[in-house]
């Protein structure tokens, strides 16, 4: 049998000439190829974090969503909801967790999309979609009602949580949160990386990459003005850069101003102990326009600004985030 030859200096040849004839070919062709390249990288990248940074947890199945969750201590149930981008490791690494664990019983959850949970594509994941799929994961895990802390985009879940459950939160901890809508250029620019389809494509090739040249401008902006604590190392960073976590962040990013929009006729209905806190530097979010109008709005709420701090209050003043949370507790009838 006589294999045939296959002439390969003829075949790149006539490549050549037709992109020396359709310069947009070769364009669209470097492009496909550069984007092939990046997306083969980046899964790299996402399969050695995986590897370096194993779920510390446990996993709980509900309606179909695999949520991985850490649980430590004993007494009062006490719920923590990490902002957007962001996984277990942040609350761990601030130290909050093994305060909390002293004298509550803690229970953490990587949300949809973050660390090591999954975010199902059939769901568009607002603050109140998300409220509704804790609800049944702390109902299996016997909790009848919690202190509920919740950061940046976190709150907007604690919130939707107390709303639309509210036998099932005792107190609130809002923290550094988002609550009125207000011109973002970040949920702005945030809508074609969480369009489906085009969305995908930029959270495999780009978005990993701009995400490591960015990182140390963007941990100036959380942290600001006071430097990273040197406890925040303990954050993998590489999982947090992952294609699907970063995809799962820019669509949270683009809801923020249209969820706001939803909850600021909510807030009146919230009747539990509710302690609002804040940095006083956060570069982030105005506090003046978002923590203390919700303080105005909320009754029984109580606010604690927090000089000196920036937008990763509970990174950066663990110790006031814990007298916040204590003082939450005290404040309902056990």
């Amino acid at each position: 049998m006589t294999v045939p030859h296959v002439r390969f200096p003829r075949i790149l040849s006539k490549c050549l000439v037709a992109f020396q004839r359709h310069p947009a070919l070769a364009t669209v062709a470097g492009a496909a190829t550069l984007m092939a390249g990046a997306a083969l990288i980046n899964r790299k990248f996402a399969k050695k974090a995986q590897r370096d940074n194993p779920p510390q947890g446990r996993f709980i199945e509900v309606n179909g969503v695999r949520l991985h969750y850490v649980e430590r201590g004993n007494g009062r149930p006490l719920v923590l909801f990490h902002g957007n981008g962001s996984m277990i490791q942040d609350f761990q690494s601030s130290g909050l967790i093994d305060r909390a664990a002293e004298t509550y019983r803690v229970i953490v959850f990587d949300r949809p999309g973050f660390g090591h949970s999954l975010r199902p594509r059939n769901v568009v994941w607002t603050p109140e979609a998300q409220a509704d799929l804790f609800k049944v994961a702390l109902d299996q895990l016997n909790v009848d009602r919690a202190i509920v802390l919740g950061h940046s985009w976190g709150a907007s879940v604690a919130v939707a949580l107390a709303i639309r459950h509210p036998s099932s939160v005792e107190a609130l901890v809002l923290a550094s949160g988002y609550y009125f809508p207000t011109a973002r250029s970040d949920s702005a620019t945030s809508l074609l990386p969480a369009t489906p389809g085009l969305g995908d494509i930029i959270s495999y090739t780009a978005s990993p990459l701009l995400g490591r040249l960015m990182w140390p401008a963007m941990l100036k902006k959380l942290f600001g003005p006071q430097p990273a604590p040197g406890k925040f190392a303990g954050f993998p960073r590489d999982m947090a850069l992952r294609p699907g976590q970063m995809r799962a962040g820019a669509a949270e990013a683009a809801l923020m101003v249209p969820g706001a929009f939803s909850a600021e006729k909510t807030y009146s209905e919230l009747g539990m102990p509710t302690i609002i806190i804040a940095g006083e530097g956060d570069r982030l979010i105005d506090i003046n326009e978002q923590s203390a109008k919700l303080h105005g709005e909320v009754k029984q709420s109580k606010l604690h600004r927090i000089a000196g701090v920036g937008h990763m209050i509970h990174q950066s003043a663990m110790p006031d985030v814990m007298a916040a949370i204590d003082e939450a507790a005290a404040q309902t009838v056990h």
